[in-house]
């Protein structure tokens, strides 16, 4: 049966408000969570972006899902302290924690000053960090030298049961790519045959482990609210690569941004007043073999979202998928 968790904003919502949202959406039904880990939103309209690995231990301490965020080691994170963090996190919480390691967005790592590679490189850096972080998570002390550096790095203190380590890819060429080494796949809205393609890949290329949606979605009580609503707050977030890689602060999303249309938007989020609609677009999505589909309302105010789709919504895909059992 799939099962269906609440994605946590960052970007968009306060780590406050967010942590009371989370615990709110487990009292309504959701069956886990994960979040995003940013330095910078999307948007100057999003107005967010707290520090994911502080709220992520608040939060497993205050709910009893299982959680995960996707985050980009090698410039921002050195590695090994991204190791550290994961390691910190999988012992407290046993069995709750996963992370999904990216190769990042400019728009996160430029802070550090450092050049930020071509794709090919950033794609060889997180092959590396992977390595490293595997090997600090298996106990061994780590020396490495590449595109990242590493010398005598130990880890103190380690979970019993090693967190599993999921890849976040959008296209076919990388979801071939992170089979070796992927725990598990995580990707996000496109159209349906393009998902189908990507799995095909992934699972063609020996990709083991869970399957994964970031679903993005728009519900409020008129469709003119729901499309405001995904229009103002997603509109920056509809570019493909290289616009989503490389461009560096808000400011320059929201000017890249400033022409995008409803309908374009509606290419990226799933937009309805309609709570039945929304059932069968996730019912439809999790018929491709999702086993984790994570619900992304993307307004800033969670609460009637997380009741309705608490009520309406969760109750009825369980029900369908028994009578499909």
């Amino acid at each position: 049966m799939t099962r269906i968790g609440f994605h946590a904003s960052h970007e968009q919502i306060s780590p406050a408000a967010l942590l009371h949202d989370v615990q709110h959406a487990e009292k309504a039904g959701f069956a886990m969570a994960m979040c995003s880990d940013h330095f910078s939103p999307w948007s100057a309209r999003q107005g967010h972006s707290g520090y994911t690995w502080s709220w992520l231990g608040a939060a497993l301490a205050t709910t009893n899902l299982t959680m995960g965020c996707v985050s980009a080691p090698g410039q921002r994170y050195h590695p090994a302290v991204a190791a550290q963090k994961i390691a910190t996190l999988s012992q407290m919480f046993e069995g709750r924690f996963w992370v999904a390691l990216g190769s990042g967005e400019a728009s996160n790592e430029h802070i550090t000053g450092e050049t930020w590679p071509r794709k090919e490189v950033r794609d060889q850096r997180l092959d590396e960090c992977v390595d490293v972080i595997r090997r600090l998570l298996a106990g061994e002390v780590v020396s490495h030298d590449g595109l990242v550096t590493v010398d005598r790095a130990r880890l103190w203190d380690l979970p019993e049961q090693q967190p599993k380590l999921l890849a976040p890819v959008v296209s076919t060429q990388s979801a071939a790519r992170v089979a070796s080494w992927a725990d598990g796949l995580i990707t996000v809205l496109q159209p349906i045959d393009d998902l189908r393609r990507v799995i095909d890949s992934y699972r063609d290329a020996g990709g083991r482990g869970d399957l994964a949606l970031q679903l993005h979605l728009s519900w409020a009580s008129s469709e003119d609210e729901a499309e405001s609503i995904a229009h103002d707050q997603w509109r920056s977030n509809v570019f493909g690569a290289p616009v989503s890689w490389d461009t560096e602060t808000a400011e320059a999303f929201d000017l890249v941004s400033d022409k995008v249309t409803v309908e374009q938007v509606r290419e990226s989020v799933r937009v309805s007043s309609d709570l039945g609609r929304h059932r069968e677009w996730i019912h439809e999505l999790a018929e491709l073999g999702f086993d984790d589909i994570y619900l992304h309302h993307v307004g800033q105010e969670q609460r009637a979202f997380i009741d309705a789709f608490g009520s309406e919504v969760l109750p009825g895909l369980a029900a369908s998928h028994d009578r499909q059992a």
